[in-house]
């Protein structure tokens, strides 16, 4: 989850610096990346952090208080040479135990468990810092399928022109310049019907996950949003399963130079 109450950074390893490329697909100039760019890659608190993030978002459910138990069922009691299961009334046909056709669930979910999980407020700070550091590691981000241009320098910081892209049309040019719109084609083409029940509730398909473009305020780079697997978060909103879908960090990220600043407000660091 976002935290936008983040203490001030205190200070560590020179800030890394990477190119500043214009819409045009040219680099202009060179930016300093938060220092959290730079902090130590820990995979295992990325996965216990997207994971309470996504136990967040399940709704308690559980069966009904009597479900497989609306029968009208009687015991004949011991010494019959029959088991002690409970019968229709007139009938020897089983019913309502939990090892009967129809019967009521043995151990079913209830609505009174607690799904959420918790997880410290320093280690998901450290998670958040630790997912945008992975964004600079190009193996990680080859590793979750994402096709990086050789030569491409991580993260992808881009002028500010980027958040006033309104058409899809003008969003696939600017990829296309930058030999990124593959990665689009990748997840567009990946679009599969999903196995397993999921498929009967609302969750017919899965899109793989393609770029992530993080600009600085909500309603920004809308020509973005229709394109297949990409997502558009702002600075403010960021966290750490936006990064690391699954737990599994190195998504393909852009950010706008304005997104760069933001992200480096939140994080309470003063600008180079």
């Amino acid at each position: 989850m976002p935290d936008s109450s983040a203490t001030p950074a205190e200070p560590g390893p020179a800030p890394a610096r990477v190119p500043l490329v214009a819409v045009s697909g040219k680099s202009t100039a060179t930016v300093a990346l938060p220092r959290a760019f730079s902090s130590p890659l820990r995979p295992d608190l990325i996965q216990r952090a997207v994971v309470a993030a996504q136990s967040h978002r399940i709704q308690p459910h559980g069966t009904a208080p009597t479900a497989g138990a609306r029968h009208s069922v009687e015991w004949s009691g011991k010494g019959r040479g029959v088991a002690r299961t409970p019968r229709l009334m007139d009938s020897m046909r089983g019913a309502q135990a939990p090892n009967t056709v129809g019967g009521r669930p043995a151990h079913p979910p209830k609505v009174e468990r607690i799904w959420t999980k918790k997880i410290n407020r320093k280690e998901r700070r450290a998670a958040f810092a630790s997912a945008l550091a992975a964004t600079r590691e190009p193996k990680l981000a080859e590793a979750r399928g994402h096709t990086v241009p050789s030569g491409l320098s991580l993260p992808l910081v881009l002028e500010d022109p980027v958040e006033e892209i309104t058409t899809s049309a003008d969003a696939q040019e600017l990829l296309r310049r930058l030999k990124l719109w593959s990665d689009v084609t990748r997840s567009r083409d990946g679009v599969h019907v999903r196995a397993g029940r999921g498929k009967r509730r609302g969750r017919v398909r899965r899109t793989p996950r393609s770029l992530l473009l993080v600009t600085s305020a909500p309603g920004k780079a809308r020509g973005f949003r229709n394109l297949s697997g990409v997502d558009v978060v702002p600075a403010l909103r960021l966290g750490t399963e936006d990064l690391a879908p699954g737990g599994s960090a190195g998504r393909l990220t852009l950010f706008s130079h304005a997104a760069v600043e933001s992200l480096r407000a939140r994080l309470g660091e003063v600008p180079e």
